[in-house]
């Protein structure tokens, strides 16, 4: 299905930004604002969706929890935690729902438990419910047994059981229920999975305000280490709680985002998987986190890196990919599921991702940047850490000047990248800085000229004197974002003539009301069909320029019209519409670690 969506086909979805995201650092859901859960996968992010009516209104799957008479709705997070509360107002009262997941100990890895708690706080309001499963993606069919109090959901691959305080009806395959609530009344759903491991448990009423209780806690006691208290504390620390969200704890891995195939643009075919873990992403994760003060994650994803990448020399992008799969898995295959119609038919939607064989020279400089960060702040690399740093610095000296796919994935062939040179270069410098500081082994006498040359290359290649700008890759005159990374990695200083006209190109030219495209897709043609919004962590990108340019009024007015474009509660997917429509998977790793930054330097910068 391609073209516009229909006006009858967008009806059947909410937008994007109309949810808040739960989870338990093993997956998440999304709750929309009409108190649907229409994505979720179990029991680990990139496993296949139990509800996927984001993707498929009829086919998807879906557990519909809401008040049964017209009611107005709004959803806010319960203060400094990730659990979700969805109100209903009615003319006869006022409920909510409270929607999370309980975080389990390591020794409980194989639990699964979403808890929905419906409260009536004022009045009578009646509720009703529909918990429609559609394991697989929707090609996996199920069986159900109604229980003493509870449903048995049965497919191939995964069991779920749902408990419930109030009676359940089966109709068929879908579990629907009617109750009224007056005021003080609460209603408890649970949906588990199940092994031979965990049989199926209730969940009353004390022990919904049990894991209630120690949900909140466990949030709160992970947000107290943020040393933030800048001017945007309560926007940097949900960022930080959403980032917290997208981490895998079993492994340490961070997911890009929690979704797959939601649309860069409506009804065209920009729609990736992006429940992988990136190096990049990943790397940027664990420098807004030190930033912040959260030295675990850091820890964590440096030994996703050590126990779970298994580094080649020989594979296709070098010693690393540039995403791995949560449990560290290199193959990703792409591949499509026609049976969906996608999000407001904008199909295909697709699992796996093709784009991991990819060479992308740009991670090995974000990650020897984050390793060097963690190296300062948190604490010294191990030597076997040490000597990884340094065959990944040798690598990346023998292949610098290759052409490659770059930073945004393009799929139109391998060009020298300018954004590619410049994080080799701060993979080089990165390892040059922790070797002087330790006093560590190193091959300096190799290291140094290589880095001295890139920067030359880049200062001579990537400049072009036509647009008075550092261009997107040698021999073109396109502009793109990624070279805004320029001061912010202390490669050209942000006062720099030549840095301030590239500047002022890229605002000219790429830049509307504080919203940055990436690129112009028909100036430097990317394979692929279609437009694309403007994407947010370059706008975070441009606030930070700005900043280190010393342009602050500039900087502080673009940054709060940024805010302006998040979701109710704090959230941002990856692109922003013309209309400022959210678009892309959601939330989006990339766009939180990036405001973080910029409101942690700006607000530095402003005193």
């Amino acid at each position: 299905m391609s073209g516009a969506p229909t006006q009858q086909t967008s009806a059947r979805y909410l937008p994007i930004a109309e949810h808040g995201l739960i989870g338990d650092l093993r997956t998440a859901a999304l709750v929309g604002t009409d108190g649907t859960i229409d994505w979720y996968c179990c029991p680990s992010f990139d496993s296949p969706s139990v509800f996927a009516a984001i993707l498929d209104a009829d086919l998807g799957g879906a557990f519909e929890l809401s008040a049964a008479v017209p009611a107005g709705t709004k959803q806010f997070y319960f203060p400094d935690t990730n659990v979700l509360i969805t109100r209903f107002f009615t003319e006869d009262g006022l409920g909510e729902i409270q929607d999370f997941m309980p975080v389990t100990h390591a020794d409980e890895s194989d639990r699964h438990r979403l808890i929905r708690r419906v409260v009536c706080v004022r009045g009578t309001i009646p509720f009703r419910a529909r918990v429609a499963p559609r394991f697989g993606y929707g090609t996996q069919p199920h069986t159900l047994r109604i229980l003493e109090g509870a449903a048995l959901f049965a497919s191939e691959a995964l069991s779920l059981t749902l408990t419930a305080t109030v009676p359940l009806e089966s109709d068929g395959k879908d579990v629907r229920t009617e109750f009224t609530l007056s005021q003080g009344d609460t209603a408890v759903f649970a949906l588990d999975r199940v092994t031979d491991e965990t049989p199926p448990r209730g969940c009353p009423h004390a022990e919904a305000e049990r894991e209630f209780t120690a949900t909140v806690a466990f949030w709160r006691r992970w947000l107290q280490q943020s040393r933030y208290r800048g001017r945007w504390r309560e926007m940097v620390h949900r960022s930080a709680l959403t980032l917290k969200l997208l981490t895998y704890a079993p492994t340490g891995a961070i997911v890009a985002a929690p979704t797959t195939s939601l649309p860069e643009q409506l009804g065209g075919g920009r729609n990736w998987d992006y429940r992988y873990t990136w190096i990049r992403d990943s790397a940027f994760a664990v420098y807004a986190l030190l930033r912040l003060g959260f030295a675990e994650e850091a820890e964590a994803f440096i030994g996703f890196l050590t126990q779970h990448i298994d580094r080649r020399d020989d594979g296709p992008s070098g010693p690393l990919q540039i995403m791995y799969g949560i449990d560290g898995r290199a193959e990703l295959p792409e591949h499509e599921l026609p049976h969906l119609e996608g999000y407001r038919g904008s199909a295909p939607v697709r699992v796996g991702n093709g784009a991991a064989t990819q060479l992308q020279l740009d991670i090995y400089g974000a990650l020897i940047d984050s390793v060097y960060l963690y190296d300062k702040w948190c604490r010294p690399l191990s030597s076997g850490h040490w000597r990884a740093v340094c065959a990944l610095v040798d690598w990346v000296c023998e292949h610098w000047d290759q052409p490659d796919e770059g930073v945004w994935e393009t799929r139109g062939g391998r060009k020298k990248f300018l954004y590619s040179r410049l994080m080799c270069w701060v993979a080089i410098e990165r390892a040059i800085r922790m070797a002087l500081r330790r006093s560590l082994p190193a091959e300096l006498g190799r290291w140094g000229p290589v880095r001295d040359r890139i920067y030359w290359q880049i200062m001579d290649k990537g400049w072009s004197p036509t647009r008075q700008a550092f261009v997107q890759h040698e021999g073109g005159d396109v502009l793109d974002a990624a070279v805004l990374m320029m001061p912010l990695t202390k490669f050209v200083s942000p006062t720099d003539p030549v840095w301030l006209s590239t500047l002022d190109a890229l605002g000219n030219e790429l830049v509307s009301d504080s919203l940055v495209w990436r690129y112009d897709p028909e100036a430097s043609p990317d394979g692929l069909e279609g437009d694309e919004g403007t994407f947010s962590i370059c706008s975070f990108w441009y606030v930070e320029a700005l900043t280190r340019a010393g342009r602050l009024d500039e900087a502080r007015l673009a940054f709060e019209k940024m805010l302006t474009y998040a979701n109710h509660v704090g959230l941002y997917a990856e692109e922003i519409s013309h209309t400022g429509e959210q678009l892309g998977n959601f939330p989006q790793a990339f766009t939180h670690l990036a405001l973080i930054s910029a409101a942690f330097n700006l607000d530095r910068a402003l005193g």
